[in-house]
């Protein structure tokens, strides 16, 4: 995510905590860095001209002279200024979805075709029913594309929301209507309304979806823009702006752009906050979007909240305290405790997933390790304790040669992987016996060299 944009401005980060003292010169020297960093990250010249006089003004200042480390001091207003540049100024309810309005609450997804408008309403309606408790109803208004309603008839099922089918044959307004007296009737929280989007944007189009807020006066007009699309994003981002008020954007593929100037423009071209990004293209990749959180992931910085609530989302705190109960009763921990761990990690998005929410330091520590090749060693160590019997999971001692043949050749691996992962378990094994003595510090430091790929 926004891979070269950090990059270089961790180089700056680090020549700017390198400073005895600010002067003139060379806050100017850093702000040209700063200046070329964020043009090659495709962010618009006039949100870039805002924010390097932003900057100056305050280095300059007594904000800054009076510190004590003028580096540090810089460092910080660089990240207030960038977080500031993606929405911290219009302050945190900015971000939040309104729902202060007699039910259903009524989105409407507005955008160029491409972008990933129809999967954006289905982790939309994800996000909605499980972190907001929200009952859920999606529409299609999209009569054009071939199959986008059942597109978004499949992405809403396997989010576990509310479907209401549309046809080809209906006109938008109609459909926006209908899907309205039904969430009314069957008491929906929410109703997300998709649109229709097109290659290139045209009157036609314009008129129809400002026919479609008008019909249903949504409570949420939202922009969804594909990070990736660099300066063409902002001319989107402007058209649609100057024919709906929008109340906020989401932005798509965060997670395979290498730029990310749409980040950090499209707020200033829009003056709307970000309230969504898709970073990943399965139905949980969508997060909250928080500006200060943001910068300091531009800026090397990481992002621990957010691995913290990855980590929420994926640990089972019920089975994580029936395995510690078991565990301290004296119960073993035998191979379905072990598929379990494996499972959890997998849950929180694997390591890579992970990642990129790290500071600087952490993610350069880990990069001689092969990310992609350990999570393939957890799927196979899944595949090979899937391959086993019930028995033998309970009793793993019990795999000698014969068995362990028969494993290796259910789950499609060599004897030897078989052997390293039970070696493995027998590691992990080991390590929960301590725990059970509460030597969780010895159990701690045992977990060095323990995860796969990560020796």
């Amino acid at each position: 995510m926004l891979d070269n944009l950090t990059q270089r401005l961790a180089k700056v980060v680090k020549t700017m905590r390198g400073e005895a003292r600010l002067t003139e010169a060379n806050t100017a020297e850093m702000l040209r860095e700063v200046r070329m960093a964020l043009l090659e990250a495709d962010v618009a010249l006039p949100a870039v001209r805002e924010f390097i006089a932003k900057v100056k003004e305050k280095a300059l200042g007594e904000e800054v002279i009076g510190s004590l480390s003028p580096g540090q001091a810089l460092v910080g207003v660089v990240q207030r200024e960038l977080a500031a540049l993606m929405g911290a100024d219009l302050g945190p309810e900015a971000t939040q979805l309104s729902f202060a309005q007699q039910p259903p609450a009524i989105i409407l997804m507005a955008g160029l075709q491409g972008v990933g408008k129809t999967t954006t309403t289905g982790k939309l309606a994800k996000y909605l029913k499980e972190q907001k408790k929200k009952k859920v109803l999606t529409v299609s208004a999209d009569v054009y594309r071939p199959a986008a309603i059942a597109q978004l008839e499949s992405v809403t099922k396997q989010v576990g929301a509310d479907f209401f089918p549309s046809s080809a044959t209906d006109k938008p307004v109609d459909i926006a209507k209908n899907a309205l007296d039904w969430a009314r009737k069957h008491y929906h929280d929410v109703l997300i309304i998709d649109t229709a989007g097109r290659l290139g944007i045209d009157e036609a189009m314009m008129q129809e979806i400002a026919a479609v807020h008008a019909a249903v006066n949504p409570v949420e007009t939202l922009f969804v823009v594909d990070a990736m699309l660099g300066q063409d994003a902002i001319n989107t981002a402007k058209a649609f702006n100057d024919a709906l008020p929008l109340t906020g954007v989401v932005l798509t593929k965060l997670d395979g752009d290498s730029r990310g100037g749409a980040a950090l423009s499209v707020r200033h071209v829009t003056g709307k906050p970000i309230k969504f990004a898709g970073v990943s293209e399965k139905l949980d990749g969508l997060e909250a979007f928080d500006p200060s959180r943001m910068a300091n992931r531009v800026l090397g910085m990481g992002d621990i909240l957010a691995l913290v609530e990855e980590a929420r989302k994926g640990v089972d705190a019920e089975a994580a305290t029936e395995l510690a109960n078991k565990i301290k009763s004296g119960g073993k921990f035998d191979m379905n405790d072990f598929k379990a761990q494996l499972t959890q990690m997998k849950k929180m998005g694997g390591m890579s997933g992970l990642l990129d929410k790290l500071p600087a330091q952490f993610q350069q520590a880990a990069s001689g390790a092969n990310m992609d090749q350990a999570e393939k060693q957890v799927r196979r160590m899944v595949g090979i304790i899937d391959s086993m019997t019930p028995l033998e999971r309970a009793k793993p001692d019990l795999i000698k040669a014969n068995r362990k043949r028969r494993i290796a050749a259910g789950a499609g691996v060599q004897v030897q992987e078989v052997n390293r992962m039970l070696n493995q378990y027998d590691q992990m094994q080991t390590m929960m016996k301590k725990l059970k003595g509460g030597g969780l510090m010895k159990m701690m430091r045992g977990m060095k060299g323990m995860m796969p790929g990560l020796r």
